[in-house]
């Protein structure tokens, strides 16, 4: 019988999704492993005892989906999302699943368990899949995380294992993915309501109304497009011009403080993350900028890709990797 070949599990337990992904020696994704959390006809999220529970129910079957790819290869290290971002503060129960999931997988190989936040999770993945890892070797670069949790401007400086970020701007009330997810409910829709919100988009052939948007400097207010969104629907009742206008709202919001960015910061590189980046309507409006990149669609959603590639780069670093392959 062949030797298994090394690996790097991550795990991620988001008030959304529970995921879990594979990365190779090479730093490939070699499996994205991802189950959405059940939320009832009319909620727009869960709770968080909820949200923990749902996971305790999705956590056996995701880690059974595991048991082919971990016949072939054995974990060097385990990683997992311990927290939303890196700051004293923040907290999440939901992520407490996902650590007890990392140490007992851990525990059958003897590999250590490192533990990252979900933003630098989605920060990673998004690097990853845009094909610019190498934005870690080359100084300060700007990240965009814009989520149903979190629409945050955050500055990147790398370091040998992976990277700080601070927190630089983002919005002050609500979140670009909250504001989609509460829209797509007062119309009817099935939560998370982002990708259907965007087929209804794509078919709408009516005049888009263009309220003003409240950008100051690198901070926003998007509850004011909950507003206008709420009386559309009231006058119109017609979801794709909605849908429509609420991807407009939110990308003209993400252009002009992206604008605002490089007037403040030049031409930093920006990646953008997190689920809203996703969408092809958003993308399109802040693609024309140079030394921009996002996410494929499948690793912006939640997902665990993130943490297991750091968690290869923090396993290479401290078993004295310098073959530049982090």
């Amino acid at each position: 019988m062949s030797a298994k070949r090394p690996c790097f599990v991550g795990i991620d337990t988001s008030n959304y999704t529970t995921s879990a992904a594979v990365a190779d020696m090479d730093g490939r994704i070699i499996l994205n492993l991802k189950k959405l959390l059940p939320v009832s006809e009319g909620n727009r999220g869960l709770r968080q005892s909820d949200a923990v529970f749902a996971h305790v129910k999705n956590l056996p079957q995701i880690m059974d989906s595991l048991t082919g790819t971990l016949s072939e290869y054995s974990p060097l290290a385990v990683g997992v999302s311990l927290s939303p971002r890196d700051a004293e503060d923040s907290y999440m129960p939901c992520f407490l699943s996902g650590k007890v999931a990392a140490h007992a997988l851990a525990l059958g190989s003897g590999a250590p368990v490192y533990g990252f936040s979900h933003q630098n999770g989605h920060v990673m993945a998004a690097l990853y899949s845009s094909g610019v890892e190498e934005l870690l070797k080359n100084g300060d670069f700007a990240a965009f995380h814009v989520s149903g949790g979190t629409t945050e401007i955050v500055l990147v400086t790398p370091y040998d294992d992976s990277f700080s970020v601070k927190l630089i701007g983002g919005t002050e009330d609500l979140n670009g993915g909250q504001a989609i997810d509460r829209i797509g409910v007062e119309m009817g829709l099935q939560f998370p309501c982002g990708r259907e919100m965007e087929a209804l988009a794509l078919k709408n052939d009516k005049k888009i109304p263009r309220p003003r948007i409240s950008v100051r400097g690198l901070t926003c207010n998007l509850s004011g497009l909950e507003n206008h969104a709420r009386k559309l629907y009231a006058e119109s009742g017609d979801e794709a011009l909605v849908s429509a206008f609420v991807f407009d709202f939110i990308g003209r919001t993400l252009r002009a403080l992206t604008d605002n960015l490089t007037a403040e910061y030049g031409d930093i590189p920006i990646v953008y993350a997190g689920g809203v980046m996703s969408n092809s309507i958003i993308k399109n409006m802040l693609a024309e900028r140079k030394n921009t990149f996002f996410a494929a669609p499948e690793f912006s959603s939640d997902n665990a890709a993130g943490v297991a590639l750091l968690c290869r780069r923090r396993y290479l670093s401290e078993n004295g990797a310098n073959d530049g392959s982090l």
